[in-house]
């Protein structure tokens, strides 16, 4: 018999806040946490903005010998890990420890390591790199200092499928504790690739907007890079019962495809079979959903694309969802974007607040959508998605109850 799977903690650092009560905060304000960019030599870059996480000094988390192990992304992921098990209040010790594990979604790795050490080496000239670059750049880094610090002994592995790393990561997670392979899984995504090469690098795409991100705005003009983690502990039900814990959510379904078609243009019919697919595994009538978490990540391909997959899948019940894209607020997290977007759905879920898409100027009629424009709507809902729809053609979609 398949074991249900709830959602019993959760934590995230991300350019709206360091925690999640000041980022759901941020996202029922409608508040903006993209800006300009603090990074180095940042006169060299066309695009200046991003969703960048602020007032964030690593010495005041970690010590220098923490610091000369976790890059960035690994220091966000610890962050919101440690916020996550605060709030669930488990600890992994005996047979627990050996059935619980850490399954995360990361693109980018060590990317900030990976650019201050080509500069020390090209630009610099320096001939020698500290010891522990490898074990600081490689995209597994944060699961396994996540696993050491807290006595993980089950499943633990990084998924890497670009934007939607982060739920193929958490899809997997709720898998392994439904088949009753795991207990509690550690799950989530993180990235920090807010760095001089890691936004040149997504300049040459052409696909970056310089001033904001507007999705399914007809004048939409590109994504705009983010940073931080969203991290989640996912139990077996009758364990959290069991212990007592504070249930957040119930996550029901998950879905993935592949559209097997461009590795950078999306497909309506691989975005529609996850859609129609999350649905079917969690044994969901389209009906019952009243709000998605879109991918929307403000360029002319996904927003219309994504638009018609919807419409696609739910029929005339599509003008009753409501459909919004946090990323106008937070920016595109890359591998750990569909994490922090996981927040909205269960802010929706617990207290009946729809984020909204902010930055909406003038309706476009390829997205003809309920999108909950600049302004966060409350209303009651039972059955959420949360879409993510990456570079390469891969999809992933989640369905989640209310508690």
């Amino acid at each position: 018999m398949a074991q249900r799977v709830v959602i019993t903690g959760a934590g995230t650092i991300n350019a709206l806040g360091h925690d999640v009560a000041s980022t759901m905060a941020a996202m029922a304000e409608g508040r903006c946490g993209i800006g300009p960019l603090d990074i180095r030599d940042v006169d060299r870059l066309a695009v200046k903005i991003g969703g960048q996480v602020r007032d964030y000094h690593e010495d005041a988390h970690f010590n220098r010998q923490q610091i000369a192990l976790y890059d960035r992304f690994t220091q966000f992921t610890l962050l919101a890990t440690q916020q996550a098990l605060g709030q669930a209040g488990l600890t992994f010790t005996g047979q627990l420890a050996d059935r619980s594990g850490v399954i995360l979604g990361n693109s980018g790795g060590g990317l900030n390591t990976q650019d201050e050490n080509y500069r020390a080496v090209y630009e610099e000239g320096k001939n020698r790199v500290h010891p522990f670059i490898v074990p600081k750049l490689m995209n597994n880094a944060a699961v396994s200092h996540v696993a050491m610090q807290y006595n993980l002994r089950g499943p633990s592995f990084t998924v890497s499928t670009a934007c939607a790393s982060s739920n193929h990561a958490m899809g997997q997670a709720f898998q392994m504790i439904r088949s009753g392979m795991a207990t509690a899984m550690i799950t989530g995504g993180s990235e920090a690739m807010l760095c001089f090469g890691g936004v040149k690098a997504w300049e040459g795409l052409r696909v970056m907007s310089k001033d904001a991100c507007r999705p399914f705005c007809a004048t939409r003009n590109g994504m705009v890079q983010g940073e931080g983690a969203g991290v989640f502990v996912f139990e077996d039900r009758d364990h959290a019962i069991a212990r007592g814990a504070e249930i957040l959510a119930e996550v029901v379904g998950f879905a993935m495809t592949s559209d097997a078609a461009d590795i950078v243009m999306p497909s309506k019919q691989g975005a529609a079979r996850a859609i129609a697919g999350a649905l079917r595994d969690g044994g969901l009538n389209r009906d019952e959903v009243g709000y998605i978490n879109a991918h929307g990540t403000g360029t002319a391909a996904n927003d219309k694309t994504e638009s018609a997959a919807v419409a696609d899948v739910f029929g005339p019940h599509a003008d009753k969802l409501m459909i919004s894209s946090t990323k106008s607020m937070h920016g595109h997290l890359i591998g750990g974007t569909g994490a922090v977007e996981l927040l909205a759905c269960i802010m929706a879920l617990r207290d009946g607040v729809i984020a909204p898409t902010i930055g909406y100027m003038e309706p476009d009629p390829e997205c003809a959508l309920d999108v909950v424009p600049n302004v966060a709507r409350d209303a009651s809902v039972e059955v959420v998605l949360s879409n993510a729809f990456a570079f390469g053609g891969l999809n992933a979609v989640l369905a989640l109850r209310a508690a």
